[in-house]
This record gives structure tokens, C-alpha cells and sequence, in this order.
């Protein structure tokens, strides 16, 4: 089965991915972890458990991997840079799929993430209380009758639950409408932030304390599929300047399919042209399930272990024409 990363779903064209994170800690450990012994014993303690917990999760000491295998996981979205440096101090448990992902001593003892291909936020909560709900089974759960779940940081404190949705939006940004958008979604209690990748948006909740996981959902769901109708809507807009539209997007399709060598940055600006050229059914020849393995393979850690071999920056750039090729030739 496909690693839900290259999978396709609901709303793909404009969503890229959903995640669902549940900050919990264990009732006989300190907050922020960083004597030695103290992480070695929280992790052989879920080590000690894993059957219990199931789903086929395994555990892996970040410490143990070499750098190029941490920044295929930075790339994933499974783990953050500043996860990958503190890697000494913090471990996962984590299934084959890559869908579920537990942080263990990263600020809080475990912080439960569970992750799918565009938004399928009702699947992802039920999966994610499932598993928390085994949790609380097997642990003693630091929680409060009058504050909720515990949390090493006091935002999180209640719930303990962050929404994190990835939105592909140039049409709201080209047709100069994303500030309208964000303005509307600050009203909502959501945030809304660029990505370090072209036309790439992320938003997500702030409250987690006096407010229930149902209504948490909800709110970033309902906001979510308004912001998707509205960048639809400035597609429609775009489509109206017909052929400059086209051209756009078949020149960036023209490099992209026939470059010799190519940037990280250059591939991602010209690969939301394409994606944007995909959904919108101009570019025929490729798929959303193309794109994402384009996006994918193109960012440096993941495109070196695909060849297998180490790559100099200029080789990099060598190897990505060539596996853009293979991709949107295939």
C-alpha cells in the first residue's frame, strides 16, 4: 500500500494533507525530559508496551539514524528540523503506512500525530481518539478535572489537540484575494501561515483549553472547505485570462519535462504551476498521485536515498531533471 504521503483523497486539489496532533504526558515523569536516564526509561517503557498499543508501530531512537534518513522524515512532514537537531533526547513510534506518528520527549512525553492525503479530517479523529483512548488504557495520563490533559506548554493545556491543514491556494494568491482569506480566518480562532514551498499554505487551530475535540474539528473543517470554495472560485478567475494561463503552465511543464538540471527551489515554484495546471484539466498527461511523487522526490534528502548514492549539490540538481522525467513520463 502506498504511504499516505503519495496517496490521493478528498479535495487533493486543493488540499494537500491534513494532521491531527494529541499532546499527552505520563503522570511519574517530569515535564521536559532531558536527564539520560529518564529518556531511556520512558522509551523502554513504551518499547515494553508496543504489542499492547498495536498497530503494527515500532520504535525507532532518532539518535540512531544517520542525517540524510532525519531529513527524509523533515521532508515527510513527520518530524521538524529543530526535532531532527535535538535528535538525541527524542524517539517515534511509528507504523509502516507512515500515518501514525508518536513523538516521544519532544517537549511533551508523547505527542500523538496522525496524518492523511488531503481532508479527511473525520477519519483522522476517529483513528487518532482510538488510539489515544489505548493510551489512557495502558498509561497514567497526566490530566485535570478543571484544565483537561496536561501539557509541558501551557497552550496546549485542555485538549491538548492541534489541527494542521496544508492548502495549495494560487488562486487566492495570484488573483491578490489571500489577505481577505486570512482576515476572515483570524476571526475564527485559526491561524493561517506561509509554507516555505510556492503557493503552499498551512492553517490551524489556536484554542485547545475550553473547547471540545468535536467542536476543534468542526471549526477547522468548516473553515477549511470555505476557504477550498473560494480557491476554486480564483480559479475560475484565472481561467478567464485563457491563453496566458495556458502558457504559464505549459512553459513551466515544458521545463520541468526537458531540463537538463534543476533547483529545489525552481522545481517547487514551477511544480504549482503544474499542479494547478493538473487539477485544473489542462495538463492531461499527469495525475495527482504523479504530483505528489514529484514534490516528494525532488526535495534533496528524499531524491538522494532514491538514487541511493551521495549526491553533490550539482549533481543534485542532475538528478532531479532525471527522476522529473521518469515521474511525468511514466
Amino acid at each position: 500500500m502506498l504511504n499516505w504521503y503519495l496517496q490521493t483523497a478528498k479535495n487533493s486539489d486543493v488540499v494537500i494533507s491534513s494532521k491531527i496532533r494529541l499532546a499527552r504526558n505520563l503522570s511519574q515523569f517530569n515535564f521536559y525530559i532531558q536527564d539520560t536516564k529518564e529518556i531511556l526509561k520512558l522509551e523502554n517503557l513504551m518499547q515494553e508496551n508496543l504489542s499492547q498499543i498495536g498497530y503494527g508501530l515500532r520504535l525507532i531512537k532518532l539518535r540512531d539514524l544517520d542525517e540524510l534518513t532525519l531529513q527524509t522524515l523533515v521532508e515527510k512532514g513527520l518530524i521538524t528540523q529543530n526535532i531532527a537537531i535535538n535528535k538525541q533526547k527524542v524517539s517515534i513510534l511509528i507504523n509502516e503506512e507512515e500515518n501514525i506518528c508518536i513523538l516521544i520527549n519532544n517537549k511533551d512525553h508523547l505527542r500523538l500525530q496522525v496524518f492523511t492525503s488531503g481532508l479527511e479530517l473525520e477519519q483522522i479523529t476517529n483513528l487518532c481518539i482510538e488510539i489515544d483512548e489505548k493510551l489512557q488504557e495502558i498509561f497514567n495520563i497526566s490530566k485535570s478535572a478543571k484544565y483537561g490533559f496536561l501539557t509541558a506548554c501551557p497552550t496546549n493545556v485542555g485538549t491538548g489537540m492541534k489541527i494542521s491543514v496544508l492548502l495549495h491556494l494560487p488562486g487566492l494568491s495570484r488573483t491578490n484575494n489571500l489577505l481577505k482569506v486570512i482576515r476572515f480566518v483570524s476571526q475564527f480562532g485559526i491561524e493561517i501561515s506561509k509554507e516555505n514551498v510556492q503557493d503552499i499554505y498551512k492553517i490551524s487551530n489556536e484554542r485547545t483549553i475550553g473547547i471540545t475535540e468535536e467542536d476543534i474539528v468542526k471549526n477547522v473543517q468548516s473553515i477549511a472547505e470555505k476557504i477550498i470554495e473560494q480557491e476554486r472560485e480564483a480559479r475560475k478567475i484565472l481561467l478567464k485570462s485563457g491563453v496566458e494561463l495556458e502558457d504559464t503552465i505549459f512553459r513551466s511543464y515544458g521545463i520541468l519535462s526537458n531540463c537538463k538540471k534543476i533547483s529545489q527551489n525552481e522545481a517547487e515554484e514551477l511544480l504549482s504551476n503544474v499542479k494547478l495546471g493538473t487539477d485544473l484539466g489542462i495538463l492531461t498527461n499527469l495525475t495527482d498521485s504523479k504530483i505528489k511523487k514529484l514534490y516528494l522526490y525532488t526535495k534533496p534528502a528524499n531524491l538522494i536515498k532514491y538514487f541511493g548514492q551521495e549526491l553533490s549539490f550539482e549533481e543534485q540538481e542532475i538528478k532531479r531533471a532525471e527522476i522529473i522525467k521518469q515521474i511525468t513520463k511514466d
